[in-house]
């Protein structure tokens, strides 16, 4: 058996004595953080056995960290990611300091088109490498959970290889990966004058391969303006619901069209984006179990006025949950410490606020609360120690320093930048 201990851990972060009971954190009850003082965290092979306050710290173990001064968190949990891409996207960044808008350059074939175009002619083998690298990238920042979409395809064959390159990152690391199948990313040009005929292609050829390879653990659409109307959105996740696939919505980025309600509707994990957001939007919201995920670093890269209106969420009792948005396009970069200071900073969610929702609700927006999350006795030991610093709120103050020192995956360090 093998024990790692860490000790004298200045304030251990999301502590739960009951994971059983654990459910999403809604409104005021995110505002709360359990933590303990000077403690101690004792993993046994790759999950929690037990932690508690530093007087009753075991006497050893297989290995021993020192973590004075120091605090530990449960690893990240990042639930909507487009990490699997072939190229960057910089030509489009400058065209937007130029002054073209996203909608310009996505009708210009840029976009969403552009990464498809890329991804199409790479080969399956480099593709996975490449997303490997960026996998490796993010848990060294403390992500230890996180869900990635297809939707650079846009082909049957082109999806079905992004699938399976999800499903070799799912079991060639130590993170756990969560894959959804973005089919309805946009509609590709050759069908701009037949859209039913790629509804149609995504939900009689792409789907039952998807299904009968287990490709897939929810589906996902683009509900906007720019992408798949309301009905057209319903018509794909009903069909995906056939298939016994769960759904998350994209919706409410740019526009209020009604992709909320369909998700409420259709019980949709999440919904995703909601820079708009009207109140009777978050009433519907406030009678559901689908959970808010807002990707405030979006908005940062597109330069927009309008960020998701978390503050008036969370005192309306909604659970919002924090996640990156990493793509080529929008959002280059999984560091969820940036999200949570950009969540602070122009969403007004308060420290401890972000750190629920990128932790525990990031969890439940994944399915995955019974693994991660938390620190919990019996939960899959994926967590990270920071670099000295005096308080909790100084993660998100501190937001152009890396303060992850240490990372521990699955029970097994899995980065580590200086030595204790």
């Amino acid at each position: 058996m093998n024990s790692l201990l860490i000790k004298n851990i200045k304030s251990l972060v999301q502590v739960c004595e009951d994971a059983s009971a654990e459910k999403p954190l809604k409104g005021a009850a995110m505002k709360h953080l359990p933590c303990l003082e000077n403690a101690f965290l004792l993993i046994e092979n790759e999950r929690i056995k037990d932690f508690g306050a530093m007087e009753n710290c075991p006497d050893r173990a297989d290995e021993v960290i020192d973590a004075t001064g120091r605090f530990v968190f449960p690893a990240w949990c990042d639930s909507h990611t487009h990490l699997v891409f072939a190229a960057s996207r910089e030509e489009e960044f400058v065209n937007r300091i130029e002054g073209l808008s996203y909608e310009e350059i996505a009708a210009r074939g840029g976009g969403i088109l552009n990464s498809a175009r890329k991804l199409q002619a790479m080969d399956e083998e480099l593709l996975y490498e490449k997303s490997m690298e960026r996998l490796q990238e993010v848990a060294g920042f403390g992500t230890g959970a996180i869900e990635i979409k297809s939707g650079y395809g846009l082909t049957v064959e082109s999806e079905l290889k992004m699938l399976r390159v999800i499903r070799r990152l799912k079991e060639n690391s130590r993170l756990a990966v969560k894959s959804t199948f973005l089919g309805a990313h946009s509609v590709p040009m050759e069908y701009r004058q037949n859209r039913a005929a790629y509804i149609d292609l995504i939900i009689r050829e792409m789907l039952p391969k998807i299904a009968g390879e287990g490709l897939a653990d929810y589906i996902d659409v683009f509900c906007e303006k720019v992408a798949f109307s309301v009905a057209e959105t319903e018509q794909i996740i009903e069909a995906g619901a056939r298939y016994g696939l769960p759904a998350k919505i994209h919706t409410n980025q740019f526009y209020s069209l009604g992709g909320i309600e369909a998700g409420v509707k259709h019980k949709a994990r999440s919904v995703d984006h909601l820079e708009v957001l009207t109140e009777e939007e978050i009433e519907t919201l406030k009678n559901s179990d689908t959970i808010a995920t807002l990707l405030p670093s979006a908005p940062f890269f597109l330069n927009q006025q309008h960020y998701p209106p978390a503050r008036k969420m969370l005192d309306a009792g909604l659970p919002v949950a924090l996640a990156t948005d990493f793509n080529p396009g929008t959002t280059p970069s999984g560091k969820m410490s940036f999200v949570l200071s950009l969540a602070c900073i122009k969403m007004r969610m308060l420290p401890a606020e972000a750190i629920n929702a990128a932790t525990l609700n990031g969890a439940f927006a994944m399915d995955l609360e019974k693994e991660y999350g938390s620190i919990a006795r019996g939960k899959i030991a994926s967590l990270f120690i920071t670099k000295k610093m005096p308080s909790i709120a100084y993660l998100p103050y501190a937001f152009g320093s890396d303060m992850v020192d240490r990372v521990i995956l699955r029970g097994k360090i899995f980065f580590s930048l200086n030595k204790f």
